[in-house]
Order: C-alpha cells, then structure tokens, then sequence
C-alpha cells in the first residue's frame, strides 16, 4: 500500500472525529500507530483516519451491540492497511465500510443504492460518511466534505480542498479569520465562487469545533 496523506494529531483528530486525547492514547497504546511517523513529530496517513472511525466504533458498544474485542478491531485495521489508495480521485473513490466482525467491505463503484446515511443493514459502518460521537465531535465526509470540497489522498497530502484546485481550506479560513469576507477573498482567488469560499470557511469551523469539544 501507498501511504498517502499527513495529518499532525490535531488535523487527524478535528478529519476523523475521534478525540485528540483519544488519538494520542491509541498511539501511545499501540492500538493505532502514525503509519506517516510514529516519533516525535507524529504524522497520521488518510488510511489511519479510517482506522480511527474503526476502532472509535468497534470498541463502543451502542445501539444494544456490545463492544467488540481487540482482535476484531486488529483484523479491520489489517485490512484497511492493504487498501489501495490510488483509487482515489477528484471525481470519484470507493464505498468502504466495516462489519462488526471486523470484516471490511470495499466496493470501487460507491454500494450504488446499499447504503443509508451512516451504516447499512448488519450493523455496518460507511466509513467515509460523517462520522460524529458520543463526545459530540463530528467528523466530515472523507471524500465530499461538502459539495464543492474535495479530499484525495495523494493530493495537497490529502488536505481538504476545493474541487480541481490546488486551494487548501485551510487557507481560505485564515482568510476569513483575518477579517477578509468571501467577496474579498474571491478576488484573491478568481477562480473560486462564492460558494466554494463559504464551504471552505464552515468545514474548518466545524473542524475546529471538533478539537475545542473534545477538549
């Protein structure tokens, strides 16, 4: 497998939805280790923030489904460390889901009609959808965190961006935090609209709220 991405704790943290505290006890554990850098400066692949969704939900009991054990939760993360990321792009990326048997499901053409908001029949988990928890985080969609944003692993380090640019959300949010408006910041990139603007601006304020929740 290609690592592709690289998330510092904070940014895999706010991407994945599992709290930063969470994160760092996972590393430290060895239940989840950076696959990017495990040393000083940690780095987390776009795989990993999978893993986190994984292990958050397989170990959570809810919904009257018992926890699962480590070895199940060992089997996803095996199977999620042999996909293949280059399937990803701009226009399109595969359905990945996990049973609670720790069995993962891949379909390169999205489960067309299978798949109903976050889970599917089974107790399976989508684990590209948004992803919120009982801390009260909520992680965006990994691939379309909104319509005119994109996620690609082998692309800006698989930053969020808007789609066929190479225009970080980060950077249209420290825009805005400087005091810039949309209208400001669209003369500065004239081949953003408006819109694509204020999406970026709201997912890193959702971003960021992820990591004062779980503060």
């Amino acid at each position: 497998m290609t690592l592709r991405g690289a998330y510092p704790a904070d940014r895999a943290a706010a991407l994945s939805g599992v709290p930063k505290s969470t994160v760092h006890y996972w590393a430290r554990q060895d239940i989840l280790i950076p696959s990017l850098s495990a040393e000083r400066v940690k780095l987390w692949s776009y795989s990993d923030l999978m893993g986190l969704r994984v292990v958050y939900w397989l170990r959570h009991g809810s919904d009257g489904v018992r926890a699962q054990s480590m070895p199940t939760v060992r089997k996803a993360l095996a199977a999620l460390a042999d996909l293949e990321l280059d399937l990803w792009s701009e226009d399109r990326g595969p359905a990945i889901a996990v049973e609670r048997s720790g069995r993962l499901i891949l379909d390169p053409t999205g489960l067309a009609g299978e798949m109903t908001g976050q889970r599917v029949a089974g107790e399976v988990l989508d684990l590209l959808h948004p992803f919120p928890t009982e801390e009260g985080t909520k992680g965006p969609d990994l691939r379309v965190p909104r319509p005119h944003l994109r996620i690609v692993p082998g692309k800006l380090a698989g930053e969020p961006h808007v789609s066929r640019s190479r225009v970080e959300t980060q950077a249209l949010a420290a825009l805005g935090r400087r005091g810039m408006g949309t209208g400001k910041i669209a003369r500065l990139y004239p081949s953003l609209d408006d819109t694509a603007i204020e999406e970026a601006i709201d997912l890193e304020h959702q971003l960021a709220r992820n990591l004062s929740v779980a503060a």
